[in-house]
C-alpha cells in the first residue's frame, strides 16, 4: 500500500495552520488551536479513526471561535483530500451511528468527488469550552467541501458536550471505514472510472 500521508499548511490574515495527517496510523495525535474543546474534539477525531494527526493554529481568537474552526476544517479536508490520492481501493462508502450517553452523533458519507453537505438537528447549548456549539456543523460542512464528500450528519441529545462529541466519534469512524483499502478491488470504485 502506497504512503497515504499529507502536509498542508494555510496562511490567511486570520489564521495560520499547519496540519499533518496519516490515515494508516494509530490514532497519535497532537492539537493546538487556542480553543480547548475543540482540541479535544480532534483529538477524540484523531482516535477513534486511527488518524496519526498534527494541527496548529494561531487565530483570531480575540474576535470569535469562527475563522479558526472554519479554517482548520478547511486545512484538515486538504490534508484528507491529498493523502487519498486517487483513491483507488477504497471503500468509499460509510454509515456511523455513535452514543454519548442520552446523546446520538449519526455520520453517513460517500467519498464521491462531489461535495454535499446536510445536517439535521440542533444543539442542546450555545457553546462548550470556549466554542460555539453551531460551529460543529459549519466543521463538517466545511472539511466535506474541501475533501469532496457528499456528508450526511445529525444528531439528537441533551447536552451539547456530549452531542457534539458523539458527532466527531462518528465521523472518525465513518471515515475509518470509507478510506479503508478493500483488498479485493484494484481499481477505484466507481462505474466511471474516478472520483
Amino acid at each position: 500500500m502506497s504512503d497515504r500521508t499529507a502536509a498542508v499548511t494555510r496562511e490567511t490574515a486570520e489564521t495560520d495552520i499547519e496540519v499533518t495527517l496519516d490515515l494508516d496510523g494509530d490514532g497519535d495525535s497532537t492539537v493546538e488551536t487556542g480553543i480547548g474543546f475543540f482540541d479535544h474534539m480532534l483529538d477524540s477525531f484523531s482516535t477513534h479513526g486511527l488518524f496519526d494527526l498534527t494541527v496548529t493554529c494561531d487565530g483570531d481568537l480575540e474576535i470569535d471561535d469562527h475563522h479558526t474552526v472554519e479554517d482548520v476544517a478547511i486545512t484538515l479536508g486538504d490534508a484528507l483530500g491529498e493523502a487519498l490520492g486517487d483513491k483507488r481501493g477504497i471503500v468509499r462508502f460509510a454509515d456511523r451511528a455513535i452514543p454519548m450517553d442520552e446523546s446520538r452523533g449519526r455520520v453517513v458519507l460517500d467519498i464521491s468527488g462531489r461535495p454535499h453537505f446536510e445536517f439535521d438537528g440542533e444543539f442542546s447549548q450555545d457553546s462548550v469550552g470556549g466554542m460555539t456549539s453551531h460551529m460543529a456543523t459549519h466543521f463538517l460542512r466545511s472539511l466535506a467541501m474541501n475533501a469532496d464528500l457528499t456528508l450526511h450528519a445529525s444528531v439528537t441529545g441533551e447536552n451539547a458536550h456530549h452531542e457534539i462529541e458523539a458527532l466527531f466519534k462518528a465521523l472518525a469512524r465513518a471515515l475509518d471505514d470509507a478510506t479503508r483499502i478493500d483488498e479485493r478491488r484494484a481499481d477505484t470504485p466507481s462505474t466511471k472510472g474516478e472520483l
